[in-house]
């Protein structure tokens, strides 16, 4: 990981220990100890420590996610720290974090994105196929309903299963035959040492990338203006352009991350491409669009697609899978 800039902020209290907030979670984990290594290289007569939390999210490993109510299902517990001052700033997985965020708190900054692509991992048995010539009825594993949305529009043969638990429990029940693929993010697998698993890297035809995926979001209290000019330093502005893209998007249309919701994102200099889809559970409607304008606009051309889409049945859509999900 690597940032496209630095700071040279001014701080008022050159003691102070700036406490960082995680989940417990190996990945995790990963992200924040480089947060941290960063900013202690840019600031190195401050302090910064770790301080873990366990949340809902990694409490409840037996049920699907789209049943619990995934507004904050892994960043409320460190949302509540925050606001108690028991911490100072989280780290998440962008992806993770909800696009309206609790008063008081803001997005300071988003790292540099790594490869926002899903992977497909495959089972020993199958390493002499890629996806669209595994065998008719193969089991494959992913938590993600939007992923599972836009599998089973291209892949209507296949038999799909959850999957939760940490990376090596997946890939333990993967390489013990209950499943015959897993579909996971590229960039976790590599910051978790498992890029050698990548058997293929889906193509966005097949699987567009969920909002912020590859990404790290780094939130912290609004008025707290000595971390918020801390961590402009590591804030990558390519990367929060298209996030910012992305999340206006998805606000727009009121999904929360376990939504079938995918987008990607280009930039060529200061003109942004932004591409969504919208698919239904089963995957058998599905509508897709474009936009592109310049970065300043970033939110803008998100609301933009957003209303697109909902003139081409986007709404109808989410509408019914939030009937479903309220009636289980």
């Amino acid at each position: 990981m690597t940032q496209s800039h630095l700071a040279s902020p001014t701080i008022k209290s050159p003691n102070r220990t700036i406490r960082i907030g995680s989940r417990k979670s190996q990945l995790a984990l990963i992200q924040t100890y480089w947060v941290q290594e960063q900013l202690q290289k840019r600031f190195p007569n401050l302090t910064f420590e770790v301080h873990t939390m366990s949340t809902q999210g990694d409490k409840i490993l037996d049920v699907a996610l789209a049943k619990i109510g995934d507004k904050g299902l892994f960043t409320k517990e460190l949302e509540l720290g925050m606001l108690s001052q028991e911490i100072d700033f989280a780290v998440h997985s962008l992806k993770d974090l909800p696009t309206r965020l609790p008063e008081g708190l803001v997005l300071a900054a988003v790292t540099e994105r790594e490869n926002p692509a899903d992977a497909l991992v495959v089972h020993k048995k199958h390493l002499d196929k890629q996806i669209d010539t595994l065998p008719e009825g193969a089991v494959i594993g992913t938590s993600s309903l939007r992923r599972l949305a836009q599998l089973r529009h291209h892949f209507p043969h296949f038999t799909f299963k959850d999957v939760r638990g940490n990376l090596n429990t997946r890939m333990a029940r993967l390489d013990d035959g209950e499943y015959d693929a897993l579909i996971l993010a590229v960039a976790g697998l590599e910051r978790l040492g498992m890029g050698a698993r990548i058997h293929q890297v889906l193509p966005t035809e097949l699987s567009l990338y969920a909002v912020g995926q590859g990404a790290l979001g780094i939130e912290c209290r609004a008025d707290d203006l000595e971390v918020l000019s801390l961590l402009k330093a590591i804030e990558h502005v390519p990367t929060r352009d298209r996030a910012l893209a992305e999340r206006a998007f998805l606000r727009e249309l009121e999904g929360g991350c376990q939504v079938p919701i995918g987008v990607t994102t280009h930039l060529d200099g200061n003109t942004l491409m932004l591409t969504g889809i919208v698919a239904s559970v089963d995957g058998q409607r599905m509508v897709k669009d474009t936009v592109k304008g310049a970065t300043v606009r970033a939110e803008q051309l998100g609301i933009q697609l957003a209303q697109k889409l909902r003139q081409q049945g986007a709404q109808e859509i989410l509408s019914e899978i939030f009937q479903t999900v309220q009636r289980n």
